[in-house]
């Protein structure tokens, strides 16, 4: 699954509103959002598991939409990037979690995310 596209993630201050327009554009489901971070998992009908998350942002950072590739070495993916031209916007690795993950932005300044999961 190495350099995949395997996660996206929909931030928004309107949460509801976003899962009314992509259930209702894309028959999305919604579960979650009721712990400490209101991260709701999306899936699709008919899939097998969530395909991706809606994060609610509470005005706190900018709405978005990107897409996260999985990759099988966080740091050495940030540093090819960096090396190619990218930048590293956020990176947490070793936190406890079960998952290394960075924010990156390509040449032209699109961000997408990468991570590895342990």
């Amino acid at each position: 699954m190495d350099h995949t596209v395997t996660w996206f993630e929909v931030a928004t201050d309107d949460p509801e509103g976003a899962e009314c327009f992509y259930g209702g554009l894309f028959g999305w489901r919604f579960t979650g959002g009721d712990g400490p971070v209101d991260y709701r998992t999306i899936s699709r009908p008919g899939g097998d598991g969530p395909m991706g998350g809606l994060f609610n942002t509470k005005g706190e950072f900018p709405d978005h939409a990107i897409f996260h590739v999985q990759v099988a070495d966080v740091e050495a993916t940030c540093a090819q990037s960096e090396s190619l031209g990218g930048k590293v916007l956020m990176k947490v690795i070793d936190d406890g979690a079960a998952i290394d993950f960075a924010y990156v932005s390509d040449v032209s300044g699109n961000t997408f995310g990468v991570f590895h999961r342990k």
